[in-house]
């Protein structure tokens, strides 16, 4: 289908000059893989309805307690990437992609209306705090909620441009919250999260370096943004906050950036931004930068499960 990658040479402020430098040899490789890991849980859901039919299952996976806010929230942000990701292959209009601005106010309106089905349809006001006490945030739950939506999809896609990087680390939290939802009973939501680490697997298997496929931005945004809906539903915001550390600093690096640029003249902190971009500059391999990232995924992880069972 000639569905292959584009490398960008346009920076937010500028030319991309070194990016395009260090992944030049990835352009044109498969993209979109994205579509076969959401359509294989679309697919599982829809045949888990036709065993309930058949009385061949008790439950399907489609679940008003626990897994209608997750497809739903696959489903409308995978729509608006796949619109994205397609125009940036096929410069469809001239253009190579959305205007941010138009994707910001999709993901915006959705986040608000999760936000809402929250507040006022599951009676959701409070957080848990690690296990000291538990704030109730009333009103201003709707705009925290929105902000961790937004928030969270964007990092992530930021985290991204990394054979293995992003992918690795989506596949360690989708891990977690299939133990944690099975630990709390929430057996669906458990067996939604399984079927999305298969079709991970599925995919590294074409992704040994170099990368014979790529997912792009859809997988970062559509399955990110989902696991925020888990750690509210399970109650371990903070928990997933903390392994958010990574996303963090990468997010921190891209505003810093910016900032020197337009108020210094130019002048740029790092040779590439996002951070883990400046630090495969400074040591020419993907590998270094990757591998040393899944060692601080792994600690952060392993105080993550400590936690928790605290």
């Amino acid at each position: 289908m000639k569905l292959g990658k584009q490398i960008r040479e346009e920076a937010t402020i500028g030319k991309a000059i070194e990016f395009l430098k260090l992944h030049k040899n990835k352009t044109w490789t498969p993209t979109m893989w994205w579509a076969m890991i959401l359509w294989l849980v679309f697919f599982m859901v829809i045949v888990s309805m036709v065993f309930q039919y058949f009385w061949l299952i008790e439950n399907s996976l489609l679940s008003r307690e626990e897994t209608y806010l997750t497809i739903f929230t696959l489903f409308t942000v995978w729509f608006l990437w796949w619109v994205d990701d397609y125009m940036n292959i096929k410069w469809i209009w001239r253009t190579k992609w959305l205007s941010a601005k138009f994707k910001m106010l999709w993901l915006l309106i959705f986040a608000l209306l999760w936000a809402l089905w929250f507040y006022f349809k599951l009676d959701f006001d409070s957080l848990a705090l690690w296990f000291i006490w538990e704030i109730s945030l009333w009103l201003w739950f709707i705009p925290f909620f929105i902000f961790m939506i937004v928030a969270s999809a964007n990092s992530v896609n930021i985290t991204d441009w990394l054979d293995w990087l992003a992918w690795w680390l989506l596949l360690f939290t989708y891990s977690l919250y299939a133990y944690i939802t099975y630990d709390q009973w929430l057996l669906l939501l458990s067996t939604i999260c399984i079927t999305i680490i298969w079709a991970l697997i599925a995919f590294l298997w074409f992704n040994v370096k170099p990368a014979k496929v790529y997912m792009w931005d859809i997988w970062s945004l559509a399955l990110w943004a989902n696991l925020w809906l888990m750690a509210i539903l399970t109650d371990t915001v903070w928990i997933l906050i903390i392994i958010w550390l990574i996303f963090i600093l990468e997010t921190v690096s891209v505003i810093v950036q910016l900032t020197s640029k337009k108020l210094r003249n130019w002048k740029k902190i790092f040779k590439i931004a996002p951070f883990h971009h400046h630090l495969e500059a400074i040591w020419r391999t993907e590998e270094n930068v990757v591998f040393r990232f899944w060692l601080i995924w792994l600690i952060l992880t392993i105080i993550w499960i400590i936690l928790y069972k605290i």
